[in-house]
């Protein structure tokens, strides 16, 4: 009981608690209206890096390397911190 006054004549305002950035909630990132999680946005970009992956194995850090860039960018125009 006395703990419900005390924090009425307390200086302090209570401070509302820290909302987490959600690249997914359309009303946090408007980059991203639709609402796409990260594993279904980007499909075109994503689809050619990871065909490339598959095609060239161990040799795909060099190959794949503008298919990669290509994807990043398109997921950071969504929104998505990369």
């Amino acid at each position: 009981m006395f703990q419900k006054i005390s924090s009425l004549w307390s200086s302090a305002p209570e401070t509302a608690p820290e909302i987490k950035y959600d690249p997914t909630n359309p009303k946090m990132n408007p980059l991203n209206p639709e609402g796409l999680k990260a594993c279904c946005a980007c499909p075109q970009t994503k689809s050619a890096r990871d065909d490339c992956f598959l095609k060239y194995g161990a040799e795909a850090d060099e190959n794949c390397k503008e298919l990669v860039q290509n994807h990043l960018a398109c997921m950071r125009s969504l929104g998505f911190k990369l």
